[in-house]
């Protein structure tokens, strides 16, 4: 077979295999495998790695595309130092994704600025990177999404529809307070991904005052049963990072 032969068979091939990486390396790496002195088996696993790291790689930032994170903040990002009350075992266990695998959930408490939300998202993009379906967003919209279901008659199905992704983030609760009506619908949320699917919260209140963000204690206390039955609880002190960061430039400044 001559080289143009060669090069039209393994256009051909890769296009109905769709594997485009292998198209655009084969050749280059064949090169190597020449140079180099390599066998039968180096080459194609050579060929096949650089397609499987390739596809991969497209899989992960779909996922962390699909997830709609408000930014991408990782771990190793989070400063530890600021919260010297994290455990880091538990921190590792988490990064792990065992929970996701297992559907429990993660509970994050502590004032505003600790890191929270920093930590969900970046323990939602170790469960994208294990491959795992995420979806983000605050409290108050997730209501929104709810409310939206149930008045077009289609909760049920909305409800089902999320049961594909494996981890759903629900940030910011307690901020802004919800009426019994859909404080019921959230409730819906939690109870259907009970043992099913893994929830990770961020919240600003204690569960002592869950009602009053909810409006209803029972509803809350009911809520709270079923998310912490399977959970990680953590919870963060300390000062605000933005108060912390300002008044640190404050100092630096006036230290001129």
């Amino acid at each position: 077979m001559t080289a143009n032969e060669m090069t039209s068979t393994m256009a051909y091939l890769t296009r109905v295999l769709k594997m485009p990486t292998i198209a655009r390396v084969w050749a280059e790496l064949a090169e190597q495998a020449r140079a180099g002195g390599w066998s039968h088996e180096d080459y194609l696993s050579a060929v096949l790695s650089r397609q499987v790291a390739d596809r991969e790689a497209s899989g992960t930032a779909m996922r962390v595309a699909g997830a709609h994170f408000p930014h991408v903040k990782t771990l190793e990002d989070f400063n530890t130092d600021h919260q010297p009350s994290l455990r880091r075992d538990v921190l590792a266990h988490l990064a792990s994704t065992a929970f996701v695998a297992k559907a429990e959930n993660v509970i994050l408490l502590g004032p505003p600025g600790v890191g929270k939300t920093h930590l969900a998202i970046g323990l939602g993009i170790k469960a994208v990177q294990a491959g795992y379906p995420v979806l983000f967003d605050t409290a108050t919209n997730w209501v929104a999404r709810l409310t939206a279901a149930h008045n077009t008659g289609t909760l049920d199905r909305e409800l089902k529809r999320l049961r594909r992704y494996r981890l759903l983030i629900i940030d910011e609760v307690g901020y802004i307070p919800f009426d019994h009506d859909a404080a019921n619908l959230f409730f819906q949320l939690v109870a259907s991904r009970y043992e099913q699917g893994s929830i990770m919260v961020t919240s600003n209140l204690p569960f002592g005052r869950w009602g009053e963000t909810f409006s209803d204690d029972i509803v809350a206390a009911a809520m709270i049963d079923r998310l912490v039955h399977h959970a990680e609880v953590i919870t963060l002190a300390g000062d605000s990072y933005r108060t912390r960061s300002r008044r640190e430039l404050l100092a630096a400044n006036t230290a001129k």
